[in-house]
């Protein structure tokens, strides 16, 4: 029984490796495959020479098929690194932020076009528009009568 237990949750775990954004660029890129074996077979043979029984520090200083070694294991290195981190990203559709941006930008762009549609949105905010004639409610302007003064 917990060999069965066992079984699934290995399953479950390649399902999950499966679809793994670093794992699918591994299998669908054949230099980056390349590169792997490359820096690997370039740091194994570094490390051979390494182990041969002579000082490190002198080899390292004085071996010049080491250092070669060495600098194609790098580069490769950081070739798999650049690769792998330029992996496809998951995509998960539309996101809500980027829905809104681009409603607030379409209306933008909409009220700035079309006067029919900024008036129409006006009226619905502040109400429609009334026509306005202004009539006086004072007299005509007639001077004030003045008294005159004693002298």
């Amino acid at each position: 029984m917990a060999a069965k237990k066992k079984a699934q949750k290995a399953q479950k775990a390649a399902m999950k490796a499966r679809y793994n954004p670093y794992v699918q660029r591994v299998i669908e890129d054949e230099d980056l495959r390349d590169n792997i074996v490359q820096a690997y077979e370039s740091a194994r043979k570094a490390y051979g020479r390494l182990m041969n029984g002579k000082s490190p520090t002198k080899q390292i200083f004085d071996d010049k098929k080491l250092q070669k070694d060495i600098k194609k294991a790098a580069s490769n290195v950081k070739d798999v690194s650049v690769a792998l981190h330029e992996a496809p990203k998951k995509r998960r559709g539309i996101g809500l932020g980027r829905v809104l941006v681009l409603g607030v930008v379409g209306t933008g762009v909409a009220l700035a076009v079309s006067e029919g549609l900024r008036k129409k949105v006006l009226d619905t905010l502040f109400g429609a528009e009334e026509e306005f004639e202004y009539t006086s409610n004072t007299a005509g302007s007639t001077p004030p009568a003045t008294t005159p003064s004693p002298s």
